[in-house]
């Protein structure tokens, strides 16, 4: 886990070795300052010797500037390697969640992956910043400390040795017992924010079904569950202070008592005033620097799970990856299923899609209907190769999908998904997504195509007109149209639209496959529709039940030979003819 993490430093390498450089140095200075006030107050003071005061007082000052100086420069240093260690994270974790496949994506949750980026990231990066400053700062300070103790006197020196061993003691247990905690309470935040995105989605349903109350019950119950458990946490973690102050405090005592008697004894021979005064500094950096350590220990206990809920999302490789020598070019837009077999999870019993077979040739128009729940868009994923399948092979252009390139096998499937997405920006930026480099009269063709341009034209700052994110500020139908047409600018081999007109009234949806047939005849029309007038006129249609294909034909066709198509049809027909 942590050489996974330190890869992410790259360039900011220089700036995370040179800030415990710096931070050694400060260390250095701090522990040589309470030697020159003890020979200050022996040499100096109980000596009476003014020059001697004024040369030790140059002296601290020079080493008090120095010390001020490392510490700066390694403040900097370290806010640079940490904030860039953070910036290389979210990057690296952003650039594998673009190159994950969609059985990856359904590994994670929305929420999960805004709480790893954020959250995690920012508790990580907290953790590198003590790493690389306090972790090299406090266990300096605490060796240096004890050596130059040592070096006063080695008798007073040892009362240490009594009490860091129950200090470290009492540290390890707190840090045992509060990491559960904090690793259940990162899990729990994901529930959170996934509540939160809910909620802000559904905020008309919300409203209209007047059920605030019911989500905000909802959202106070996980909220009062990361209360409860930070409390628990922290009541843990709290102990770490007075055991600390014990310790301080246990030391100061012993010194005093011990230190005071050997002046006492000896006339000052083994150990002078200003010896004992620099030994309660020297007790006061060293147990301080272990004070600090537990902070650490107690930072890297909250972090421990960010980090590992981080590289859970680095170390996920795609499940869909390419040959060494992939396809680059595909021929045409001809399908052909091979005994397809596929299901969303390997250990599943039940197949979404069971032994498929069928052959579709270059620029037919198909229509696919089926009941919910039919494996309708599963179809139609494997073609982009949105999904591997489990048994057989799905070809384009006669090549196995597998074979090719994705950037190449995508770029000639255009795909309007169910869940139609609109970015924020203009409508022009939203288009542009199907061809970055389209020019205006492109685009204007494709909206035409999409029907799309009715009501581009009718807003004030027409194709410049801003979306707001989520396409809130269009309708379903406006959406889907748009949708389409950014899909057009493709210029693809192979067209589907699953589900993608059912907002748009009946003859819009006669315009857009009317505009198809005579604009695109070369491309491969999929068309996944509930309605049997949104298929009714293409070249065939797949009757699907249940992961399986129940019959094949055209319209006339199926109504002679498909239960299931004539019973949709018979439904739709009646259903139009009672509200007429």
């Amino acid at each position: 886990m942590i050489k996974r993490l330190a890869k992410c430093v790259r360039e900011y390498k220089k700036s995370a070795i040179m800030t415990p450089v710096f931070v050694i140095g400060e260390v250095v200075m701090e522990v040589v300052i309470p030697l020159l006030m003890a020979s200050l107050i022996d040499n100096g003071i109980n000596a009476g010797s003014m020059n001697f005061v004024l040369k030790m007082g140059v002296a601290l000052l020079v080493c008090a500037v120095i010390s001020m100086f490392f510490g700066g420069v390694a403040g900097r240093t370290c806010a640079v390697a940490s904030a860039g260690f953070a910036k290389n994270l979210r990057h690296d974790m952003f650039y594998s969640v673009q190159n994950y496949a969609f059985s990856n994506i359904d590994k994670f949750s929305t929420a999960s992956l805004v709480t790893r980026l954020t959250t995690d990231v920012n508790n990580v990066q907290q953790s590198f910043m003590m790493i690389i400053r306090m972790a090299v700062r406090s266990p300096m300070m605490f060796i240096f400390s004890f050596i130059f103790a040592y070096g006063i006197n080695a008798k007073l020196a040892s009362v240490f040795l009594c009490v860091v061993p129950f200090l470290m003691l009492g540290m390890f247990l707190i840090i045992r017992k509060a990491h559960p905690l904090f690793k259940r309470v990162f899990k729990t935040y994901d529930k959170l924010n996934g509540i939160v995105e809910e909620n802000v989605r559904g905020i008309r349903v919300v409203k209209s079904f007047n059920r605030q109350g019911f989500e905000t019950d909802k959202f106070q119950e996980i909220s009062s569950s990361i209360y409860n458990d930070f409390v628990k946490a922290e009541k843990t973690i709290a102990f770490n202070a007075p055991l600390m102050q014990m310790s301080v405090y246990t030391c100061m005592m012993l010194i005093s008592w011990f230190g005071a008697k050997l002046i006492v004894d000896t006339g000052a021979t083994e150990l002078t005033t200003g010896e004992l005064m620099s030994l309660f500094t020297y007790t006061a950096q060293l147990l301080n620097s272990l004070m600090f350590l537990s902070m650490i220990f107690v930072m890297m206990t909250m972090s421990k799970a960010s980090a590992e809920r981080i590289v859970e999302v680095l170390d996920e490789k795609s499940d869909i990856t390419e040959k060494e020598n992939a396809e680059t070019t595909v021929k045409d837009g001809s399908i052909v299923f091979e005994n397809v077999d596929f299901s969303y999870s390997k250990n599943a019993d039940k197949l979404c899609l069971d032994n498929i077979n069928i052959s579709i040739a270059s620029g037919e128009t198909i229509g696919i209907i089926g009941g919910t729940g039919s494996s309708k868009s599963t179809f139609v994923q494997l073609i982009p190769r949105l999904y591997d399948v489990r048994n057989g092979c799905v070809k384009v252009g006669g090549t196995d999908v597998r074979d090719y390139s994705i950037e190449a096998l995508r770029n000639e499937v255009a795909m309007v998904l169910q869940k139609n997405v609109l970015f924020s920006g203009t409508i022009k930026e939203n288009l542009r997504w199907g061809k970055d480099d389209a020019t205006d009269e492109e685009i204007i063709n494709a909206c035409k195509l999409a029907c799309a341009d009715e009501f581009v034209e009718k807003f004030p700052d027409k194709y410049d007109t801003y979306i707001e994110q989520g396409g809130a500020n269009v309708s379903g139908g406006q959406k889907q149209r748009l949708c389409i047409a950014r899909a057009l600018l493709k210029k693809p081999k192979i067209l589907i639209l699953d589900d993608s007109t059912s907002a748009v009234d009946t003859a819009t949806d006669s315009k857009i496959r009317k505009a198809f047939r005579e604009e695109i005849p070369e491309t491969t029309k999929i068309i996944i529709a509930q309605r049997v007038s949104s298929v009714q006129d293409a070249d065939r249609i797949i009757v699907l039940d249940d992961g399986r294909i129940s019959a094949v034909g055209d319209h006339d066709e199926l109504l002679k030979t498909s239960s299931i198509y004539r019973e949709v049809y018979e439904s739709q027909v009646k259903g139009g003819d009672d509200n007429g």
